[in-house]
């Protein structure tokens, strides 16, 4: 959480770093909201046959309780932490989107070492090449001219991880191997699966505990996702700061659009959304999603 506040002290625009802040953090606070409204509702079923009031204690330590539970796996899935105080098998569908979608475009929310600023600062160049799309004007960041090279290095940050954790995922639901280390069938197992591999592709190491990943398959695939996901992020992003650092500084003028103010930052937070939902709609789609409905409707797995 420091680090966005050292990069504007270090580019010495403390606004900059304060604009990438408020986007890290509107979003951990959208995804909190949402994760604590799932889980102090619960499941319906129980609700309706008149066990419990709508909490869903089931997995959660009843000392930490739902509120302190969910804070923890929230902010453990948008850091590279991996601890954890409850079962994240045990959470509600939809909280399970949440604590999947954290990791899946990249932790850049707050993130941790290796993963975070770097993913943020990639989401930022889209950005702002579509803003530049917007206003006819060659983007701009750091008072550096973004040209292709920048743009196809970013995307390599933002896609090489999450086409590696559907491939993988892929395969596992493909064969019998990957199917066998399930203990739950249907959309959740799916769900368990995708979990394994966005932890471990984004440096995570949290699991969702359902599924026995201690198999030759899964040891391998696994390690593959955490050798992959990390290069793949790491030298992009190392190819687009020496890029930027040979550029010389093009001062502002008019023309140029500002990214220290709310539209940049509300900007940055739609790319984030609309590219993590184009990306793995499909398979949440058939996972916590096809789950919930289901739950509704009387069924579980």
């Amino acid at each position: 959480m420091a680090l966005p506040f050292t990069f504007g002290a270090m580019l010495k625009n403390r606004r900059q770093g304060v604009a990438i802040f408020a986007a890290m953090l509107i979003l951990y606070l959208a995804g909190l909201g949402i994760f604590v409204r799932a889980e102090m509702h619960g499941n319906p079923l129980l609700e309706q046959a008149g066990v419990i009031s709508g909490l869903n204690m089931e997995g959660k330590e009843v000392r930490s309780g739902i509120i302190n539970s969910v804070l923890f796996a929230q902010s453990t899935t948008v850091t590279s932490c991996g601890a954890v105080n409850s079962m994240h098998d045990s959470m509600m569908p939809v909280s399970g989107l949440i604590l999947m979608f954290n990791m899946a475009i990249g932790e850049v929310i707050f993130g941790g070492v290796g993963t975070g600023l770097i993913g943020m600062l990639s989401y930022a160049i889209l950005t702002m090449f579509l803003a530049g799309l917007m206003i006819g004007r060659t983007p701009e960041l750091m008072g550096k001219k973004l040209e292709l090279f920048e743009m196809v290095m970013s995307l390599i940050v933002i896609l090489s991880p999450a086409i590696l954790l559907l491939l993988l995922s892929s395969i596992a639901i493909s064969i019998q191997t990957g199917l066998s280390s399930l203990s739950n069938s249907g959309p959740h197992g799916l769900s368990e699966i995708i979990y394994a591999f966005a932890s471990t592709s984004g440096n995570n190491g949290s699991a969702f505990a359902g599924l026995n990943a201690n198999t030759i398959f899964y040891n391998l695939t696994t390690s593959l996702a955490m050798l992959i996901g990390r290069f793949s992020t790491i030298i992009p992003a190392l190819a687009i700061a020496g890029s930027l650092a040979n550029k010389k500084i093009v001062p502002s003028s008019v023309a140029t659009f500002p990214t220290t103010g709310l539209l940049f930052i509300f900007m940055l937070i739609g790319v984030i959304i609309v590219v993590g939902a184009l990306t793995f709609f499909p398979v949440f789609t058939l996972g916590p999603l096809l789950e919930h409905l289901l739950m509704i409707t009387g069924k579980t797995f």
